[in-house]
């Protein structure tokens, strides 16, 4: 087989799709993209046995085949040339020769049949979102999900497809989010899990992307197609919680406060709290909102006073700093609304500007004990 294609353009494929390949994988065949040619396409794919990505780039060739070349060896070439048309061919002993303008570099290759083949889905449900609303839901809950291998449903993002509306939750039993979107529905109610890894490689890719992506399902695997590119995973297996019932209904007391000044206190003031704990004490009377954080074992304390506007009874309440300034950031309103009851109840924050028309966020943080 002979192809001949733009260095920078399938840089640009094989960088997104070295994302799939881990490490330390289980079949040395893994270690390899397998690049199969049929006329004037040549698709590229890469896997990791639970999550397989491909993408097409058009190149010049009459001939067909299919091998499997190393992906650190083929990105490593790739990255040190200018842009320029590459040659690509194989020779007899198993070896590929990549021709440039500066000189000729031989690789290994192995027969395309060895590498395991994508997981074809059978009559699967299907949902079209366009790419911007996906990459958005996808950013916007990602950070939520937890790392706990005990808990292997926990560590992924809830979809949730309805004719009403989009949902997608993502919580690590200290933090929750929901995003919905209503100006999105899907034909039949569906719900899955999917893994943190295709959802990362999914947000660097639907960034820029204007188009529409297709999103196949049944129960143990989903695939998602757009532009030149297919994405197939394997989900998480359980029974997501239920995060209807975590969410608190009745919640009094009402703080409206400037999100980026509040970021910014919390950031501030966190650096004094307990390295151990994190945690910080949010004091609310009248239009004042205080902010203090104190980590005994150095003597360390600080504390910031803010205006704000505060319905409801006074209060303290205590928050792991991290937890709360991850949320405000990934917020994009100019005034965030946060919503508590007592102080051993969670807290809701939601944005009160910035939302598309359609797009809900709630975010919840667990409170952690004050020791007064």
């Amino acid at each position: 087989m002979k192809f001949i294609v733009s260095s920078s353009q399938l840089l640009k494929q094989l960088q997104v799709l070295g994302g799939v390949i881990n490490s330390n994988n289980t079949l040395p065949i893994l270690d390899n993209f397998l690049l199969e040619l049929s006329e004037n396409q040549l698709k590229i794919s890469a896997s990791d046995l639970e999550t397989t990505m491909s993408s097409v780039v058009n190149v010049e060739s009459d001939s067909e085949g299919s091998i499997a070349v190393s992906a650190r060896l083929l990105l490593d070439t790739l990255k040190t040339f200018p842009d320029q048309p590459l040659t690509f061919k194989t020779e007899g002993d198993n070896t590929i020769e990549i021709s440039s303008d500066q000189g000729k570099y031989d690789m290994a290759y192995f027969g395309g049949d060895e590498f395991p083949k994508a997981v074809s889905l059978p009559a699967p449900s299907k949902t079209v979102v366009p790419a911007h609303i996906l990459g958005t839901a996808i950013s916007k809950t990602i950070f939520a999900a937890g790392n706990d291998d005990l808990r292997p449903v926990m560590s992924g993002v809830f979809f949730q497809f309805s004719s009403q509306s989009l949902t997608f939750v993502a919580t690590d039993a200290h933090k929750l989010v929901k995003y919905s979107r209503t100006d999105v529905t899907a034909d039949q109610t569906a719900e899955f899990i999917m893994p943190k890894k295709p959802l990362n490689l999914l947000k660097g890719v639907l960034s820029g992307s204007e188009s529409d992506v297709t999103i196949e399902y049944n129960d143990a695997n989903a695939k998602f197609t757009f532009d030149n590119m297919v994405l197939v995973c394997r989900l998480i297996d359980g029974k997501y919680p239920n995060y209807e019932a975590v969410i608190p209904k009745e919640n009094p007391n009402k703080l409206t406060v400037d999100r980026a000044s509040f970021l910014n206190s919390v950031r501030r003031v966190s650096i004094f709290s307990s390295k151990t704990t994190h945690q910080i004490r949010l004091k609310m009377a009248g239009t004042e909102l205080n902010i203090s954080a104190e980590d005994l074992d150095f003597a360390n304390k600080a504390h910031e006073r803010l205006s704000c506007d505060y319905q409801g009874d006074d209060m303290q309440i205590g928050f792991n700093s991290r937890f709360l300034s991850e949320m405000l950031n990934n917020l994009s309103s100019n005034e965030i609304l946060i919503e508590m009851s007592l102080p051993n109840r969670a807290g809701i924050l939601t944005p009160i500007d910035g939302t598309d028309e359609g797009e809900q966020i709630t975010m919840l943080v667990m409170p952690v004990m004050l020791n007064n």
